[in-house]
């Protein structure tokens, strides 16, 4: 009894232990309309939240959380969705078929644009959230751009030359305005490959060959015709170079003889200046010589001048210092008191302070006398 109350025990925990855990579950899953905590937004999303079931705002990267009544975080990608298309059965205006194959970048609304996401969600959310549904979309709209870009050309315009570039640019604007209607971007657009079907190609490659040929044909009689006028030109030259070779011979022995001539001028003319040089040269030596003899007589006649001016001075000088010597003679002998006078001065003059005269009888010796103490000169020699 007691184990079958154990196994009744164990049995009813386990069933309430169920319950719990589903009524957890039941509570939880019912409480993730009410709120959520750090839902994360990657640096290549943008953020849309979400209130009672309307957009409450788009937010950039970061993390978040909300509380509210039925809140929810959407994440919409930024990233590059890439698209390629492959058209077999387009019609240009002149009713040939070709193929297109345009290949792009699908560009949803980022923070920058959360208008249009705004805007679009409610129609286009599912493009938003699912790379899938997005580019399904932009193939469509790529389809009907090709067709109308290719329909309003013609055959030619679509693939040669750079007609292919513009066909690139009407598939880029046009399929740009489409997908405006979406809040979608497109970007990157080309044209790798103009498909064309076998009877097509084999048609153009006729054309194409009629077309090589033709031009091969008119290049021909170009370079035959280049190369005729190549030959008679290269005569004509060979003429032309023979008359230049004769007409520059004869101008250079003109332009020799001219050259001799001016030589023989300029040596004449040379011999002339020499000439003229030497006689003026001799010239200016006699001028010199001239000049010098005229120099050299001038200085003649000047020394005679001057030679008689100082002779004259010199005789006016002796008649005055005889002149002078007469009269003092004359004086002296005239008064013999005066000349033994004169004669007494220059005796008196004759002697110095420092001399001494010594008065001694003829005949004997005399006798020394120094200066000293007491001792008087006899004669004043300094009057």
């Amino acid at each position: 009894m007691k184990n079958i109350f154990n196994q009744f025990s164990s049995i009813v925990g386990g069933i309430v232990v169920v319950v719990i855990l589903v009524v957890i579950a039941i509570v939880f899953v019912g409480s993730r309309q009410f709120f959520y905590i750090f839902e994360r937004v990657e640096e290549q999303e943008v953020g849309v939240q979400f209130r009672s079931g309307r957009i409450y705002d788009v937010v950039g990267p970061g993390v978040y959380s909300d509380i509210g009544l039925f809140v929810e975080m959407r994440r919409v990608s930024s990233q590059a969705i890439p698209f390629s298309v492959r058209d077999e059965e387009i019609i240009t205006s002149d009713k040939q078929r070709i193929g297109l194959v345009v290949s792009g970048d699908i560009f949803r609304p980022n923070l920058a644009g959360k208008d249009l996401i705004q805007t679009h969600w409610a129609q286009y959310s599912g493009i938003f959230l699912n790379d899938e549904l997005a580019r399904n979309r932009v193939q469509d709209l790529t389809r009907q751009a090709m067709k109308v870009c290719v329909g309003e050309r013609k055959f030619d315009d679509a693939i040669i030359g750079t007609a292919r570039d513009e066909l690139r640019t009407c598939v880029d604007e046009e399929l740009s305005k489409l997908a405006e209607n979406f809040g979608l971007q497109i970007s990157n657009v080309v044209v790798p490959e103009v498909v064309l079907s076998p009877e097509v190609q084999a048609a153009l490659d006729a054309i194409v060959q009629s077309r090589l040929e033709t031009e091969k044909a008119a290049q021909d009689k170009l370079k035959a015709d280049a190369q005729a006028a190549a030959e008679q030109a290269r005569q004509e030259g060979e003429v032309r170079v023979a008359q230049a070779r004769i007409q520059e011979e004869a101008r250079q022995q003109i332009l020799l003889a001219r050259l001799e001539q001016e030589k023989t001028i300029a040596q004449k003319a040379v011999i002339e200046a020499q000439k003229a040089n030497e006689l003026a040269q001799v010239l200016a030596q006699e001028s010199i010589i001239e000049a010098q003899k005229r120099n050299e007589l001038i200085a003649a006649q000047q020394d005679l001048e001057i030679n008689k001016a100082q002779a004259a001075a010199a005789t006016e000088k002796a008649k005055a210092e005889l002149a002078r010597e007469q009269a003092l003679a004359d004086l002296y002998s005239r008064n013999l008191n005066y000349l033994r006078l004169r004669m007494a001065e220059a005796n008196a003059n004759a002697l110095k302070q420092t001399d001494k005269i010594i008065f001694t009888p003829e005949g004997t010796t005399p006798t020394i006398v120094l200066p000293g103490p007491g001792i008087q000169a006899t004669v004043d020699t300094n009057p």
